[in-house]
């Protein structure tokens, strides 16, 4: 669209900064847009009333942005490009400057609108908790190429490189220098002693690998029924899930559920089901 003038492309912006006019208020930042485009008064005040009942800013049209919290601007900046019903919406980044609470509230208004409003919207983020939960696509991208696209799940389950793997997912995977056994159906791990895990997969025996191991797919097991062991070394209990870093080089998290006793220096034995173990080249980091 770089060649068509603005006001043919029919494309609205929302921006991470919200780029409000601050000598306008609510209503007059609402309607710019139809204001240069020549419509009456009667429809612009028509047209805001409409939006800002929509959008939760029914109250706050007299307002100026000076006057509103960051996600009642955010609020604003949204339904300015509402108003002007385009056939696309451009995000970029527009929660980034919101607190962490806010941010997960105005992530669920903005997916309700965009299902009731039905047009298309690229959403720029790096908080990946707002892309898998957001998006009906993901396209994931590093120095301006495309790694990987498709629904969010998919990336979850079957990350195509290291760098996917990384990035999607929370607490990030844990990547762990392997090689693969003998059998070709084991990964020697190399954190301290070298320890063994059974894939679902076979390949060449010897080779230098990468084991991605999701925190979350990792599970504490009683004494002699792991599949391996590492010592303690954070314990951090957030109520709902226990996060658990080893002392080794690299750290392993895992993310515990069961409520477990475990403390700082206690030895932890892990198993993990063979299906969720991923592997990646040690030198491309793509997936085998």
């Amino acid at each position: 669209m770089n060649n068509v003038p603005p006001r043919k492309r029919d494309v609205a912006m929302v921006f991470q900064t919200y780029a409000l006019y601050p000598h306008m208020t609510v209503e007059q930042n609402l309607t710019y847009s139809l204001r240069i485009r020549g419509v009456s008064k009667a429809e612009m005040k028509k047209a805001a009333a409409e939006v800002a009942a929509t959008t939760g800013l029914s109250e706050l049209l007299g307002r100026y942005p000076r006057e509103l919290s960051g996600g009642q601007r955010q609020r604003v900046a949204m339904s300015r490009a509402i108003i002007r019903n385009p056939k696309a919406f451009l995000f970029d980044e527009p929660l980034s400057n919101l607190d962490a609470a806010l941010r997960v509230h105005m992530r669920k208004e903005i997916r309700m609108l965009h299902d009731r409003l039905g047009a298309t919207s690229v959403y720029v983020t790096h908080d990946q908790v707002e892309a898998m939960t957001m998006a009906d696509h993901v396209v994931v991208m590093r120095d301006g190429i495309i790694e990987q696209q498709g629904r969010p799940l998919d990336l979850y389950d079957r990350p195509a490189n290291k760098f996917v793997a990384g990035f999607i997912g929370s607490p990030a995977m844990n990547f762990i220098p392997a090689t693969v056994g003998q059998d070709g159906l084991s990964l020697v791990v190399h954190v301290g002693e070298p320890q063994t895990i059974v894939m679902d997969r076979a390949l060449e025996p010897g080779r230098s690998v990468f084991a991605g191991l999701r925190p979350e797919h990792l599970h504490a097991a009683d004494a002699g029924e792991g599949t391996f062991r590492f010592p303690v070394g954070i314990v951090e209990t957030t109520g709902s899930a226990t996060y658990i870093s080893t002392a080794t080089t690299p750290e392993i998290t895992i993310v515990d559920t069961t409520r477990r006793s475990i403390r700082s220096g206690d030895v932890i034995e892990l198993s993990i089901r063979p299906s969720d173990v991923h592997v990646f080249d040690a030198q491309t980091g793509m997936r085998l």
